[in-house]
């Protein structure tokens, strides 16, 4: 029971440490996370991936993000939000390792840079990440639902997908939500 809180709190610990530096330019005095190069920022357009698009990273990793589906959560989710966007996410590992899913990471902003928050909502099966503690054979997929807080009004928002935090590339997801 504790090995699965504490991927569970390592995992929101990663997903809080990539949210302060998602969606935010260079240039504007942010930190550069390590090894990327100082003109990345200027193809990220170039880079972005529409919903429903497959991305395989070089471990052999490969994730496919619907495109997002807007509903109001409960009064127990948290946090509050008056509106989330909820992505389901497929993850399959056509790599000859054995993918650990604790290392897993999305994170979400909107266009304009502001990291949005996860939402969990048990009432609803929105959970996050259940089985964060779960090794994922050469061969295997999983499916994950994970949803954001977002304003009322329909918003761009930008998904960045890792196998881990310690990735350096990200497929990121950009459309209406």
């Amino acid at each position: 029971m504790a090995l699965a809180r504490t991927s569970k709190i390592m995992f929101i610990a990663g997903l809080l440490s990539l949210a302060v530096s998602c969606g935010v330019p260079a240039d504007n005095g942010a930190a550069v996370m390590a090894g990327s190069p100082a003109g990345a920022g200027a193809s990220q357009a170039e880079q972005d991936l529409q919903f429903g698009v497959e991305h395989r990273f070089a471990s052999g990793v490969t994730i496919s993000v619907a495109a997002p589906r807007s509903f109001r959560p409960s009064a127990t989710a948290y946090p509050s939000s008056p509106r989330a966007a909820a992505f389901d996410i497929e993850v399959a590992n056509a790599g000859a390792d054995t993918f650990k899913l604790s290392g897993f990471s999305v994170t979400a902003a909107t266009m304009a840079g502001t990291a949005v928050k996860q939402v969990v909502d048990t009432t609803q099966s929105i959970n996050g990440i259940d089985d964060a503690g779960t090794d994922l054979a050469p061969g295997r997929s999983i499916h994950v639902t994970l949803a954001f807080a977002v304003p009322e009004q329909q918003t761009d928002l930008r998904l960045q997908v890792r196998p881990s935090a310690s990735e350096q590339v990200a497929a990121t997801y950009c459309g209406p939500a």
